[in-house]
């Protein structure tokens, strides 16, 4: 299971007198990772390197620097440290000393590496979503087992026949929620695996 940050996070290298700025964010989409990144660049520095993971979506960038000296380096400091939905930006400050491309791709993807080593992270929980309908009479029951498995109310739409809920939870506790509403109305209660979109 990867983990996410639980909040930004940045660590500060010198290496031959360049400095480099590593700063992370959790983000939840790769739209939201390229927003990050063009907000967090500096753009008086030298370069402002940069990878993001969002599941199977990922994209890095050198920003001039040499091919594979950057952003390759930074992307694998995600992968090794386990993260996902995560965006880092590195910010070099040239010092006048060539490092050569071994000592970028060292001073890049250490900084990376070292940011993410320290930043609080949490465990990022697969989660289900169900639409609930249920009459008026087991609103009772379907309200208090949301909060029993964790259950997070999306959407609610009350008509003629009574309520219709859209619920998030995790995955692992879908099967155990929908069982319990069955056995606490009486199977009156109707649960479906949401339809992606919505709707």
């Amino acid at each position: 299971m990867s983990d996410t940050l639980a909040a930004p996070a940045d660590f500060a290298l010198d290496v031959k007198h360049s400095r480099f700025l590593a700063q992370a964010a959790p983000v939840a989409s790769a739209a939201d990772a390229q927003a990050f990144v063009a907000a967090t660049g500096d753009p008086d520095a030298t370069h402002n390197c940069w990878a993001w993971r969002v599941g199977d979506a990922y994209r890095s960038s050198d920003d001039g620097e040499p091919a594979g000296t950057a952003g390759r380096p930074i992307l694998a400091a995600i992968d090794g440290q386990g993260c996902d939905r995560v965006a880092v930006v590195v910010t070099r400050w040239y010092g006048g000393i060539k490092l050569g491309a071994g000592g970028l791709v060292r001073a890049y993807g250490g900084a990376a590496a070292e940011c993410l080593r320290r930043a609080t992270r949490v465990p990022i929980v697969a989660m289900r979503e169900l639409d609930v309908r249920a009459g008026f009479d087991d609103l009772g029951a379907v309200h208090a087992a949301l909060a029993g498995f964790g259950a997070e109310k999306l959407e609610e739409r009350f008509d003629a026949r009574g309520v219709r809920l859209r619920l998030a939870l995790p995955l692992d506790r879908a099967d155990a929620l929908r069982a319990h509403l069955r056995d606490a109305t009486r199977d009156r209660v109707q649960v479906a695996v949401a339809a992606a979109g919505g709707g």
